[in-house]
């Protein structure tokens, strides 16, 4: 993963911390940053059926058909913000107000999810299939909360006065 440095001032947010590194715990169950929203655990695969056998004659059925589900696995490799977000491509000068925002929707926890409305990973992706890859992949999440601050609101000092302008403290 790239590495980038950052001096303090670039970092800055007024009032907020300037960096946290997450370190995943050895116990899954200790990354959580919200005890009232706890993690939901992904069922185990079913196994697969065994393959039906060819019919003889040709059937007028159609065919049975499932809703295809996915299933993203949690984060486990470990780094820290400020290698996320160079790879995802944000501006070293927007790092105070990612930061700004990460830190209160996630907590900087890549494998953070809203059991309520399924909001998922450091941005809180609502639904988490709108991020492509995996929306636990702090880059994955980063790369799209990039394009969605930029696009939504213009960049992310204009996401970070939104934000502080109409949520709860």
């Amino acid at each position: 993963m790239p590495s980038a440095s950052a001096d303090d001032a670039s970092m800055l947010v007024p009032g907020d911390r300037i960096y946290q590194e997450f370190v995943p715990a050895e116990n899954p169950d200790d990354n959580l940053v919200f005890e009232a929203s706890p993690i939901e655990k992904l069922p185990e695969p079913k196994p697969k059926p065994e393959p039906k056998p060819e019919p003889e004659e040709e059937e007028t059925q159609a065919p049975e058909q499932q809703a295809p589900t996915q299933e993203l696995p949690l984060y486990t490799g470990g780094g820290a913000p400020a290698e996320w977000m160079a790879a995802a491509g944000i501006p070293e000068s927007d790092w105070g107000y990612v930061d700004f925002i990460a830190s209160k929707e996630s907590g900087w926890n890549p494998n953070a999810t809203n059991a309520s409305s399924g909001a998922c990973g450091l941005i809180q992706a609502n639904p988490c299939s709108k991020v492509p890859g995996n929306g636990y992949d702090p880059v994955d999440n980063l790369r799209w909360a990039h394009g969605y601050a930029t696009g939504r609101y213009g960049g992310w000092a204009q996401a970070y006065q939104f934000w502080t302008a109409n949520h709860w403290w």
